[in-house]
């Protein structure tokens, strides 16, 4: 008899809004089941298809940190992280992230769960021949598996091109096995089937703005719109890599159906944009500071028009250590945190207020040090999302100001510093010791602290509590959200030449983060386009796959070690070098007597710890395909240089 297990813990995501979520919670613990048993009460069949929605798989995961930061957006502040990001040249084809607690590698690019498709297909077949569920619960809930099961095909597109489209249960019941062997499908079949499912969907589930954690028709279209781009894209720009295809199509899209791809990735996102799916809009609540405002969009859960589907928390039931893990180390819970740090490389990419890009003054033209009264003096005029995107020196985080400087600094060049947080050295001219370096570094080599000058926000949850252990965080993980909508029009418009439609959608967006010049139709072009996603979506994952269907993965990282000069130039283009993480510390300047005295210089920095230059391998645009999975189904066709 075949039985199902079934998850409880998930159950609290299926809130038809942020407010109702808990009211999930509430629904009684079970054990493992007979099929029969659980297709035959209706809150049996609600906990399974609660877990298929927890088990849904994501890229990056908060669960898992260190897929937030990589391509040198960040430096690892972990001693057992240098070598893996900082000291290789290379990405295994799998994505590599070390060895698992038994010693074994473990991968990060490898979500290969045909197991999970294959429940996802028991699920609907058996929720349609049960009889618990009235017919229009039983046509939603086959709806939502419907969704999920698009949503993890769309994630193995992403990563392996076509793959098998199973779309019904199979047995084994011995012997020959050829039957349950599927050939992988060409690449632009499975979007064509995302986009076709959704198109399918979207009148099937609600139209409900204020459900979050399930499927709606907001997320059916945005799936649609998402999947129709990289479908777009990689048919335009995969040409220019001819090497990284296959001649059957399992790998690569033909450049003639770009066009086809890019209008229906604008139809999809225009209907959501228009109101078609629900009230969706730019999160807009705290105007007064818009770095803040951009912050709250990843904590905030009250009336939050703008996220449209994210992977819910709730900390009964389920809960993550993001926070924990990565908060500003000093005074905070445990004095746990300062994992990921941002880099130089990425927050020198936020604009200045008048649409030009510039690298953070430093240096006057004859090569002096520029003096700043306060730490944030050299950020000020800048996209306000840098502030909602990575804590700054001389900002806060839980109303507590961060202790971020590297050393003192003689007039004579002279840097006196120290190893280990808020070390003390007597001054001199003084006979007291004092502190000469922050609390929060940095401090090359010492782990956990601010070792590029920064921290993380994004993803921080500002609630009390947090960051410790036991406690944890119930900050949702965005999948869709309006801005992303906003933008993926603009680029489906600018691919198809309207220009002024493009420049519109962005400008949406680039309002809402204090750019107050509207860019015209003759600013909108590729670099734009690429660079407006890498500042507003920094940390959630979209970087990683624009640098894989843009096909500029191997132009940014070509294994060339980066100079300072190289880091500070061509700052608004899409291919600019990006081969290392820099940092940018600051110092206090001492010289009783001058007017300078007491206030802050900045260094540009590379850590000790990066020791290698990255190399995107053309082979890196798709994952390997396991050998094991080779072997089990000899109707798979290997991955172009495998």
């Amino acid at each position: 008899m075949k039985k199902f297990i079934i998850a409880i813990s998930a159950l609290f995501i299926f809130g038809a809004g942020c407010k109702s979520d808990s009211d999930y919670l509430d629904i009684k613990p079970t054990q493992v089941l007979s099929t029969e048993l659980a297709f035959s009460d209706p809150a049996q069949v609600l906990s399974i298809l609660a877990d298929l929605y927890n088990r849904q798989y994501d890229y990056p995961r908060l669960t898992e940190w260190v897929t937030l930061g990589d391509f040198n957006e960040a430096f690892y502040s972990q001693n057992d992280q240098y070598n893996n990001y900082h000291g290789n040249s290379t990405w295994d084809f799998r994505g590599y992230k070390g060895p698992d607690f038994e010693g074994r590698p473990a991968y990060f690019w490898t979500p290969w769960d045909y197991k999970y498709i294959r429940e996802l297909n028991l699920f609907m077949e058996r929720c349609a021949a049960g009889t618990a569920l009235d017919e229009p619960t039983k046509a939603l809930y086959i709806a939502e598996a419907r969704f999920l099961r698009a949503s993890y095909y769309f994630t193995l597109t992403q990563y392996y091109g076509g793959v098998p489209l199973i779309l019904s249960s199979l047995e084994f019941n011995g012997g020959d096995v050829t039957a349950l062997q599927f050939p992988r499908k060409k690449e632009s079949e499975m979007y064509d089937f995302v986009i076709k499912e959704s198109e399918e969907l979207k009148v099937l589930l609600p139209a409900n703005a204020n459900t979050k954690a399930r499927a709606t028709k907001g997320a059916a279209l945005a799936m649609e719109a998402r999947a129709a781009l990289y479908a777009a894209s990689i048919a335009k720009y995969g040409a220019t890599t001819p090497s990284v295809s296959l001649s059957g199509g399992e790998v690569g899209i033909p450049a003639g159906m770009a066009n086809g791809y890019y209008t229906t990735a604008l139809r999809a996102a225009e209907e959501i944009i228009t109101g078609g799916a629900g009230a969706y809009s730019l999160y807009k609540k705290q105007p007064a500071n818009l770095s803040e405002n951009f912050a709250a969009i990843f904590y905030d859960k009250t009336q939050n028009n703008e996220v449209i589907w994210a992977d819910d928390y709730a900390l009964k039931f389920k809960r993550h250590g993001f926070t924990q893990v990565n908060q500003p180390r000093f005074g905070a819970e445990e004095e746990e945190g300062g994992r990921i740090n941002p880099s130089l490389n990425l927050v020198q990419s936020f604009e200045k207020l008048d649409n030009t890009f510039e690298p953070l003054a430093t240096n006057d033209i004859n090569g002096n040090f520029i003096y700043y009264t306060n730490q944030q003096d050299i950020f000020a005029g800048r996209d306000a999302r840098l502030g909602g995107t990575v804590i700054i020196p001389g900002s806060s985080f839980k109303s507590r100001p961060v202790d971020i400087w590297a050393g003192v600094q003689l007039a004579d060049g002279t840097v006196i510093s120290g190893s280990e947080r808020g070390a003390q050295k007597v001054l001199p001219g003084k006979t007291v010791p004092e502190q000469v370096v922050g609390f929060d570094g940095p401090i090359s080599g010492i782990e956990h602290s601010a070792q590029t000058g920064f921290y993380i926000r994004k993803y921080q949850d500002p609630a009390i509590g947090s960051g410790q252990r036991g406690v944890g965080s119930a900050v949702w993980r965005v999948r869709y959200r309006f801005a992303e909508v906003l933008l993926n029009a603009a680029e489906a418009a600018f691919e198809l030449g309207q220009t002024a439609l493009a420049a519109n959608y962005m400008n949406e967006v680039r309002s809402r983060a204090g750019l107050t010049v509207p860019l015209t139709a003759g600013d909108i072009n590729f670099d734009r386009v690429v660079h407006e996603r890498r500042v507003e979506f920094a940390f959630e994952g979209e970087y990683f796959f624009d640098l894989k269907r843009f096909r500029i993965a191997h132009k940014i990282f070509d294994g060339v070690a980066l100079s300072k000069a190289d880091l500070l130039s061509n700052l608004s283009k899409a291919t600019k070098r990006s081969t290392q993480p820099y940092g940018l510390l600051p110092y206090k300047f001492y010289a009783p007597g001058s007017p300078n005295n007491g206030k802050w210089i900045f260094k540009v920095d590379l850590s000790n710890k990066v020791t290698a230059s990255d190399n995107w391998q053309l082979g890196n645009y798709y994952s390997q395909i396991e050998a094991d999975i080779l072997t089990k189904n000899p109707k798979l066709v290997k991955q172009p240089n495998q």
